[in-house]
């Protein structure tokens, strides 16, 4: 174990997670965007591979809005196999036997990582609303600050889809020289007005519901099912294209042959997100939910430099690699060569593919060939040029 860090078998059963816990701030307080700073906080993360002796070969992974830690093995609440399983592992596109992979659950997050389910030392009590507005740049300091702890002067990459595709871009704009290559996946420099008003829509889901208590659900025992659900349903649909949907499920029924005529659920796209909203709540806090989609509608590159996008990236000695999808209607392909333009503006070395596939937003997480191989050449290549070899 790490010096500072928390055994997982001393928690309390909620907190009982497996992988590192690690607590910051004492010698460097967190300083939030909205103007608080945070003295103590911890942060959970899993890490996979070896780090090699000159410390190079670390990639730090930033994980989506409802993603976590756990890349990969059997998810410990679920039960269900990590989101990137099918890209991590002995000989995989991040091979563990070439490379060190660090993921942690971000700050606001509730797996570990202190947010709105944690206890106010203040009070005792789980921070709830008390907790401060969090931002995309608050997330990446406290990663910073992980990596600190570790010893790693410079990280080889960091990589990340969606919502961790955001964190990669402020990486490479408030820490430059802390990394050698970005990947920012299905991404965007800023969430857009559709991407805010769903957002917007979970959200009120949530607080509509009777259960979330002014955000106080923990202390009066209850959790807000129903509004959580419809959250996770209504963002899944984003993540998703008709074409995915209709070659998935169509207009076919659900374990009936005709229409009930009332309001269960018919047809069997239904049912898969009534599941999708089920399972969720079991293992994501509502608070999170939104503090984390807050962080999003919040994310503006270009506004934290003068209102120009280029101006993030001057003189970056970053090797990017920008991937998106044709058929990602969520963080369209128009929004990443947005940020190529930028690059380019400022003659930064990127690398820009457009991944052919149906799969809607939800293709980074899929083994998609195309995805794979480009992610892996570009990956490969970089580690030659700095001599990072399997171990």
């Amino acid at each position: 174990m790490i010096k500072g860090e928390t055994s997982p078998a001393l928690e309390a059963p909620a907190q009982a997670l497996p992988g590192h816990r690690v607590d910051l701030g004492h010698d460097e307080p967190l300083k939030l965007d909205c103007g608080v700073e945070l003295n103590a906080f911890t942060v959970a993360y899993q890490t996979y591979g070896r780090l090699n002796a000159d410390r190079s070969n670390a990639i730090l992974v930033c994980h989506a809005l409802t993603g976590d830690q756990f890349m990969t093995g059997d998810h410990p609440v679920t039960g269900k196999p990590g989101w990137w399983r099918q890209l991590v592992g002995p000989g995989l596109v991040l091979d563990t036997n070439r490379f060190f992979l660090i993921c942690s659950n971000v700050i606001g997050g509730c797996l570990g990582t202190t947010g709105p389910k944690s206890i106010n030392p203040e009070t005792g009590q789980p921070w709830g609303l008390d907790f401060p507005v969090i931002t995309i740049r608050d997330m990446v300091r406290a990663q910073r600050q992980l990596i600190d702890h570790l010893g790693i002067d410079k990280l080889f990459c960091v990589i990340g889809g969606s919502m961790g595709g955001m964190q990669v871009l402020e990486w490479a704009s408030s820490y430059p020289e802390r990394i050698y290559a970005a990947v920012p996946l299905a991404t965007a420099a800023r969430h857009t007005a559709q991407n805010i008003a769903f957002h917007e829509v979970g959200r009120q889901a949530i607080m509509a519901d009777p259960e979330w208590h002014g955000g106080k659900y923990q202390e009066a025992g209850k959790i807000p099912r129903a509004g959580l659900s419809v959250a996770r349903m209504t963002a899944h649909i984003t993540y998703l294209s008709e074409p995915a949907l209709h070659r998935k499920f169509g207009r076919r029924l659900q374990d009936r042959k005709e229409l009930t005529y009332g309001f269960d659920a018919d047809f069997q796209v239904e049912s898969y997100l009534r599941h999708q909203g089920y399972s969720f709540v079991e293992r994501f806090d509502a608070n999170s939910y939104l503090y984390i989609t807050r962080a999003m509608d919040y994310f503006d590159l270009a506004s934290e430099h003068d209102g120009v996008l280029a101006n993030a990236f001057k003189n970056t000695p970053v090797r990017f690699c920008i991937i998106s999808f044709t058929s990602d209607w969520l963080f369209p392909t128009s929004e990443n060569r947005d940020i190529v333009h930028a690059l380019n503006a400022v003659a930064a070395d990127v690398s820009f593919v457009e991944i052919e596939s149906d799969a809607g937003h939800d293709a980074f997480l899929l083994d998609e060939p195309d995805f794979r191989n480009t992610l892996r050449g570009f990956l490969n290549g970089c580690a030659e040029r700095l001599g990072i070899s399997a171990q």
